[in-house]
């Protein structure tokens, strides 16, 4: 079989990676391919893969800069070629140091996008007062967003809970990415919010079965909750940065605000290494300089 092909089965059928994140790797490479051909004359075997210098590299992402491809496009591209060598080393014993030195361009850190205190609740507010949908939906996606950013989860972790966890408890034990497991504790705002649903539930909560159901009674879908979000920025005018995931930014960024401790904060969200969690310190002050330039008379 051809390099490239078979690099793409191994994606699809060793490494099991979603289809688009595959067709990504072989459009990229494909190109990557195409200018090997032109630029060393000959096809790209696993040799000469292995006997490509970094210039040769370079000169294909010049080219493709030429063509106006973005910095993240540009990282993109030099992560798949890195992974068809990681690729090449595992099937082929075949490794070129020269590869190890090539870096992509450096991209600015994206700050979170929190939405704001006053925000937040009036997203929890509209949403549990919706007169064209039955009132125990709309005791449902107050419920799911007080959870989303009284107690920081992500959409996931909120829809994973069961009827074990009604009346809802002072402390839950969630399990995050990777397995993770952590204990999140409940205001009483977001407990009153689930027990609220819990008793306008028209469907049996049993201690197995989802908490949080659609209208005909199966687990909730989590497109729906991005959908109601949507339809609240609409309503009140918030930005497209007002998503499910921003109400868990600002969890965090309103706890710092009001001086929680940024490990506490680590342990609270699930974050693996403090330097995920150490992001929403640079939205505080980012926050801080904005009203210091709003308030300060010589700002």
């Amino acid at each position: 079989m051809e390099t490239l092909p078979a690099f793409v089965e191994y994606l699809s059928h060793e490494r099991r990676m979603a289809a688009k994140t595959v067709e990504a790797y072989r459009s990229d490479l494909a190109e990557f391919f195409n200018f090997l051909r032109h630029h060393m004359g000959e096809e790209p075997t696993p040799k000469l893969l292995g006997e490509l210098k970094a210039r040769d590299i370079r000169a294909h992402i010049a080219q493709r800069r030429r063509d106006g491809l973005s910095d993240a496009s540009v990282a993109r591209l030099l992560s798949s070629i890195k992974a068809l060598y990681r690729w090449l080393n595992r099937a082929f014993d075949i490794e070129n140091a020269e590869v190890a030195y090539l870096q992509g361009p450096k991209r600015p850190k994206r700050l979170p996008r929190p939405v704001s205190a006053e925000a937040a609740k009036d997203m929890i507010d509209e949403a549990a007062d919706d007169p064209d949908v039955a009132p125990w939906i709309n005791a449902r996606d107050a419920a799911v967003l007080s959870l989303l950013y009284g107690a920081g989860l992500r959409i996931s972790e909120a829809l994973s809970l069961t009827g074990a966890d009604v009346p809802a408890p002072e402390r839950l034990r969630i399990t995050g990415k990777g397995g993770k497991v952590r204990i999140v504790p409940l205001i009483p705002a977001v407990r009153d919010a689930i027990n609220f649903y819990a008793e306008q539930c028209p469907y049996a909560l049993t201690r197995t079965q989802p908490l949080f159901r659609g209208a005909k009674g199966g687990a909730l879908n989590p497109r729906l909750i991005q959908g109601l979000v949507q339809r609240l920025r609409g309503l009140l005018g918030l930005p497209d940065t007002a998503t499910p995931h921003a109400l868990r930014h600002a969890f965090a960024t309103h706890l710092l605000a009001a001086g929680a401790d940024l490990r506490a904060i680590q342990t609270l969200l699930g974050h693996a290494s403090l330097s995920t969690t150490q992001v929403y310190t640079g939205v505080d002050a980012s926050r801080l300089r904005e009203v210091h330039a709003a308030a300060h008379p010589r700002a």
